[in-house]
């Protein structure tokens, strides 16, 4: 295997770098204190290319692959993990519109989502089912004539409150024996009457990104708006959780990155017993397994994105990558807090908020634990 990036590569992680170096630095302190947005930096990023990159060129996407989208995700987190994720999930979902919806979806959600002009998400968690998607997932769609009928209630859904149309895990048929064909996706369009989205304040971390509960009371959405085959929405969600659970490993590295960055400068410049922080072994011992960590999550990412843009999705690799990435940046960002001390703890050093931003990588899309479950059932058989 070749560890080094093609030219191109390097030129888009050049671009992402520089872009979000840019933008992001002077605007991330003002996003998590009012936990708030600025649409017009999703709007540069979409000229530049930036959203939706997994997106087909016929679709007027950059055709990008997996591990493209991955190297943008990091250069992005390491200067902001909360503006990352508000610009590259803008266009969360569209893989399934890309992978199952119909050629007529795909050239109406799709090329707006490239230019900017939407923003899309996707409905499957509830307030009372999160981990357990096929078991516990309630919102019903009811077929009545040439529309469904969508009852029911979504929790925490990332651009729930931003989306212009959102794709939602639904039940189609809930006395079906097995509970893996009972749900189905459904697109929705926010503007539908009965339709509504609560933002959600009060977050942890990433507070750039919208979060929103959402209610459906008798919304009506046209049976064209079926997302692949009635019975399917279960592998359809598999299918977006695999990608986007490389994702957000690629966000958590770059969250790690961030504090290491963040950890060094400080070390070397504050002084201790007359000596500056770095010239300690303590330290110095933090310095160095931060880095081991943080290359090891890289390389786990980067050969699940790389298998992925082969064609063969190893769910084990994905869980193995999402997992150690995920504790990796809990960690990294704790010992990058321990090592500013109380500077640490003041609002304009960047580690409290990374250290803030790096717990949703162990919760979403999939927990640590379940995650390890994966990885369990595939090696066991």
């Amino acid at each position: 295997m070749d560890f080094e990036l093609s030219k191109e590569q390097k030129d888009i992680v050049k671009a992402a770098k520089e872009f979000a170096e840019g933008e992001f630095p002077d605007r991330a302190e003002e996003f998590d204190r009012d936990e708030s947005f600025d649409e017009a930096i999703y709007k540069k990023a979409a000229d530049l290319g930036f959203v939706g990159t997994f997106i087909k060129e016929e679709y007027e996407g950059p055709g990008m692959g997996m591990l493209e989208y991955c190297l943008i995700f990091e250069e992005f987190a390491v200067v902001d993990p909360g503006i990352a994720v508000a610009i590259l999930i803008s266009s969360y979902g569209a893989e399934i519109i890309q992978a199952f919806g119909s050629e007529e979806q795909k050239k109406k959600y799709l090329p707006p989502l490239v230019k900017g002009e939407a923003v899309m998400g996707a409905a499957f968690t509830e307030p009372d089912a999160g981990s357990d998607l096929a078991g516990a997932t309630l919102t019903t769609a009811v077929r009545e004539g040439d529309e469904y009928i969508i009852n029911g209630s979504k929790m925490f859904i990332t651009n729930g409150d931003r989306a212009d149309y959102l794709i939602c895990f639904v039940q189609t048929d809930p006395d079906n024996p097995n509970r893996h064909a009972r749900h189905s996706m459904i697109m929705v369009e926010t503007d539908r009457e009965g339709f509504e989205a609560n933002h959600l304040t009060g977050k942890l971390g990433i507070r750039a990104s919208d979060t929103a509960e959402l209610s459906f009371n008798n919304v009506r959405v046209p049976a064209s708006n079926l997302v692949g085959e009635l019975g399917n929405g279960f592998m359809e969600a598999m299918h977006l959780f695999n990608l986007d659970r490389i994702i957000v490993a690629a966000q958590a590295v770059g969250t790690a990155r961030a504090a290491l960055e963040e950890s060094i400068k400080h070390v070397k410049k504050r002084t201790s017993f007359n000596a500056p922080l770095s010239s300690f072994q303590s330290i110095q011992f933090k310095i160095a397994d931060m880095f081991s960590w943080i290359q090891a999550g890289r390389n786990l990412v980067y050969e699940a994105a790389w298998r992925v843009d082969l064609g063969a999705i190893d769910h084990k690799l994905i869980a193995a990558a999402k997992s150690f990435c995920g504790q990796m940046a809990v960690k990294c960002t704790d010992m990058a807090l321990q090592m500013h001390g109380g500077y640490g703890y003041l609002a304009e050093y960047k580690v409290q908020r990374l250290f803030r931003d790096a717990k949703i990588t162990e919760i979403y899309e999939g927990t640590t634990e379940i995650e390890k479950i994966i990885m369990a059932k595939n090696l066991l058989g």
